[in-house]
């Protein structure tokens, strides 16, 4: 497991909120997440990056959006695939939850595009994973549910984490393995 943890939804919230952003917690981590998938630069300016707005400013060391960018980071290079999504716990609603994975989909794509480009090296899995991950973030939360519909979230949660690794597999890992035997 990395050493950097996610921050707390709440404390993400709160981050959020003293900078005027007009995004939710998971949706901010989707496309900060997005954005290192694609291959996007860690760099000082990385709300401006992935926001695509140059006039946000540079998050502080040690605030809780800096400790999100860290383990998101660390999370997404960890051999052991401990990259998590930062979504409400398990105590909010299904409607709650289903949408704040929803927000998280759409947040990850439009980073992972600016990131990515046009025409991001993809494998044929990678181009399915990026296909669904659209699928979901056009998808709507539903309010309330029973026992199937939990499993069924709980799978596509799993089902969004390992896309994005998929997804930074091809983009990031595998560049970087090949200019290696270059």
């Amino acid at each position: 497991m990395p050493d950097v943890e996610l921050p707390s939804w709440s404390a993400v919230e709160d981050a959020i909120a003293r900078h005027s952003l007009a995004l939710s917690p998971s949706e901010l981590h989707g496309a900060l997440s997005g954005w290192f998938a694609g291959g996007g630069a860690d760099t000082p300016d990385w709300l401006a990056q992935v926001m695509a707005d140059a006039a946000l400013p540079q998050i502080p060391a040690g605030s809780p959006l800096d400790t999100l960018r860290a383990a998101s980071l660390a999370q997404l290079g960890d051999r052991g695939f401990a990259f998590e999504l930062l979504l409400p716990e398990g105590d909010a609603s299904l409607g709650e939850r289903s949408g704040a994975l929803f927000d998280w989909c759409r947040g990850f794509l439009g980073a992972f595009g600016l990131a990515a480009g046009a025409n991001p090296p993809l494998s044929e899995e990678g181009n399915e994973a990026l296909h669904d991950l659209a699928g979901l973030a056009t998808a709507t939360a539903q309010d309330d549910g029973d026992e199937e519909d939990e499993d069924a979230l709980a799978e596509i949660e799993e089902f969004v984490r390992v896309a994005v690794l998929l997804l930074h597999g091809d983009c990031v890992l595998a560049p970087g393995h090949r200019r290696q035997f270059n």
